[in-house]
């Protein structure tokens, strides 16, 4: 698809990059063209045809799969003729009964409260302006759309179910229960129906985007951007006359709050990996096992995909995310000019991965929750899932937290 880059332009929709702060004017598009931003490439607008449509029937599918994964189990273990049924509920619920409430709370709302909420907060804004009426509150629901992002993780769950398939498989019989299929849907649905929302063409609707030639006379660089709706004002200070959030030029505070998360983060990956996460007994032996010698098993095992996907996403995520954040707020420090762009790619590049790593605890609740045959087999969940979830939770805070646009300005403060 064809891709954009261009300056401001008068009488243009404008928008500002949110990763390095240049102000663009939208082009006339054709559907499926995307608008970049010239200065560090990041993805500012893409063109959807039929977007509010398809966002509805998508989401209307999904709100049905997400009911028909939650009612059925995802796997069946059977071993030694008994059956243990696990899905959606019932991992929350063994870590909960296990002595685990954090993890079950953890589990209950990024697999089943979080999908739901943007589910229904999709459908509340897009078929009342389907109708040509806003329903109340339109703009502070979109706004907690942003907001449940990068917490509804039903595809991260997947792949965590994946894991326990491919543990479970190797000592007893599983068998795909009839959630599992609803829940490969529901992925499909909630991805395909975010793909197509057109979220400029939302606020649009609720207050036109500012143009080139309506600005009162301020100049172009102090717009201020808001991080929720993007609509740029002339002033920095109180509520966005659009969506209601504050304002503010920059994060708040991003530089100290990035930087406390992430040693809070470095600090429980410690535990988190020295501490076993679960333990698992079969026929009356068996021992903990560190996030580390579940890798060793897996290898021995000759399950090397699977041993390599969980140290990557376990071990390796984490520490790429705390080395590259603090290598991030270093630059920032020094004011460095150097590779800005790559710099911006990598902050990208950290934002996005982070919720992998939870593929380990979803692995955790689900085998708490399908291996709990007494004498014949049981896995327990340990301190260590709680340091490791912790991790999770804090390092995307941390990245969160962190303002690209900072070594932008620094590195334009020290060339002036």
């Amino acid at each position: 698809m064809p891709t954009h880059s261009h300056a401001v332009l008068p009488g243009r929709p404008l928008m500002a990059c949110p990763d390095c702060g240049l102000l663009h004017a939208l082009p006339d598009m054709s559907v499926g063209e995307k608008v970049a931003c010239s200065r560090c490439g990041a993805s500012l607008y893409t063109k959807h045809a039929y977007g509010l449509h398809a966002t509805a029937a998508l989401s209307s599918a999904a709100l049905i799969l997400l009911a028909v994964a939650t009612m059925f189990p995802l796997l069946i273990f059977e071993l030694e003729g008994r059956e243990q049924p696990g899905g959606i509920l019932s991992s929350a619920e063994a870590l909960w009964n296990v002595g685990y409430p954090i993890l079950a709370v953890l589990v209950f709302f990024t697999v089943l409260a979080a999908p739901l909420l943007k589910i229904l907060a999709t459908l509340y804004v897009v078929l009342p302006l389907l109708a040509g009426r806003p329903a109340p509150a339109t703009a502070r629901v979109f706004r907690l759309l942003d907001h449940l992002r990068p917490w509804a993780m039903v595809e991260v769950f997947l792949l965590g179910l994946i894991v326990a398939y491919v543990k479970l498989s190797d000592i007893a019989t599983v068998e795909i229960g009839p959630s599992l299929f609803a829940l490969v849907g529901l992925m499909v649905t909630m991805t395909w129906a975010e793909a197509v929302l057109d979220p400029l063409d939302v606020w649009d609707r609720l207050s036109p985007q500012i143009r080139a030639g309506g600005m009162t006379g301020a100049a172009p660089e102090r717009l201020v951007r808001c991080h929720a709706c993007a609509q740029l004002t002339e002033s920095g200070h109180g509520p966005c006359p659009r969506c209601g959030a504050a304002l503010h030029r920059r994060k708040p505070d991003s530089f100290h709050r990035t930087a406390s998360l992430a040693v809070a983060a470095a600090i429980l990956y410690v535990p988190a990996n020295l501490l076993p996460i679960m333990t698992v007994v079969y026929f009356g032996s068996g021992e903990p096992d560190t996030i580390l010698s579940g890798v060793e098993t897996l290898i021995a095992a000759g399950m090397l995909p699977i041993a390599l996907l969980v140290f990557f996403a376990s071990i390796a995520v984490p520490v790429l995310k705390l080395a590259g954040l603090g290598y991030l707020l270093l630059s920032v420090r020094r004011r460095s000019t150097v590779r800005l762009k790559e710099r911006t790619r990598l902050y990208r590049l950290i934002e996005g991965i982070g919720r992998w790593s939870m593929v380990d605890i979803f692995m955790i609740s689900l085998l708490t929750a399908l291996v709990q045959l007494g004498a014949i087999a049981t896995v327990q969940a340990e301190l260590g899932a709680v340091a490791f979830a912790m991790v999770v939770v804090v390092t995307m805070q941390a990245s969160h937290a962190f303002d690209p646009r900072l070594m932008w300005d620094a590195a334009i403060r020290r060339e002036s």
